[in-house]
């Protein structure tokens, strides 16, 4: 585990490569969720027990480096973590709905709701320039799921339309409960306390809303594994160490790959080819994701 600690901080000493390589990890989840065909419960369940046993020793190198979190930022942590398991949850339902290349673009809606909740909740102000794409994001995620079209991609792309937008509206607050642990928190320690929260959470909310299956067996299992090695782990850590090395608007193109990626796995991998308007939907959110995100050139 040392070996990979080593490996990992100098992945952090090249942070574009390290941003890149974790966007196209993260990418990977939806894939790999959808092969298991397991339920959003057993899913969301297994990715985050699956991910302790390559964290806890990260995590104990962090704490004998960094010290342990507060209480309070334990707290944060753990109340993050049920948000995270409804966001995985609710994500987990709409790739069966609309894909998983379109669920994954979809998702991304999360770059209006976070600054939307700062204004509600803490005041912040709105940039002219948020302001402006508010509405182009709308009429994308209109257009990603087949609102306006019949025949398109996903079993029930409108209802997976709107899972995946509550998932992303899980995963803002999700961030904005992260905000209030403190830009001191260690994030490896943290982590792990959210994936103890989101696995319990997401047995509690597995039982409620399509079952949690606790032996799905060897196939889905290997699927739910690489889902956790991929996403959960190698690609939000090497995200975490070299996105914020970056200037805003690299780490925002780089980040970009994680959508772009899903879509053409999906196409590649199970033949889920959205048409030309949902393409135009797709278009539309990332583009506007990365301009609202992206420094603004002075």
């Amino acid at each position: 585990m040392a070996d990979v600690s080593r490996g990992l901080s100098a992945l952090a000493d090249r942070p574009v490569t390290a941003t890149a390589v974790g966007a196209l990890g993260v990418s990977t989840s939806g894939l790999f969720v959808a092969l298991s065909a397991t339920s959003p419960g057993t899913a969301s369940f297994f990715r985050c027990v699956f991910a302790l046993p390559l964290l806890v020793p990260l995590a104990l190198a962090e704490r004998r480096r960094r010290g342990a979190p507060t209480a309070r930022q334990h707290g944060w942590a753990a109340a993050a973590g049920v948000l995270f398991a409804a966001d995985a949850m609710l994500w987990t339902q709409a790739i069966y709905e609309v894909g998983v290349g379109l669920s994954a673009v979809l998702v991304n809606t999360q770059v209006v709701m976070v600054p939307l909740l700062a204004r509600v909740i803490d005041r912040e102000p709105l940039s002219a320039r948020f302001v402006s794409l508010l509405p182009v994001v709308v009429l994308g995620t209109m257009l990603t799921g087949g609102v306006f079209e019949t025949g398109v991609t996903g079993t029930a792309p409108v209802a997976g339309t709107v899972h995946s937008a509550l998932a992303a509206l899980c995963y803002s607050v999700f961030l904005f409960l992260l905000r209030r642990g403190g830009p001191d928190w260690p994030p490896v320690q943290s982590y792990v306390t959210i994936m103890v929260s989101a696995a319990g959470a997401a047995v509690l909310g597995g039982a409620l809303w399509g079952g949690v299956t606790l032996a799905p067996g060897w196939g889905p299992a290997g699927w739910l594994v690489l889902t956790a090695i991929c996403g959960q782990v190698l690609g939000w850590l090497l995200v975490a160490l070299g996105s914020p090395l970056l200037r805003v608007e690299v780490g925002s193109a780089l980040l970009l790959l994680t959508p772009v990626a899903a879509l053409v796995l999906a196409a590649v991998v199970l033949g889920q080819i959205p048409s030309a308007l949902q393409v135009t939907g797709c278009v539309l959110i990332l583009g506007s994701a990365y301009l609202i995100t992206a420094r603004p050139r002075r």
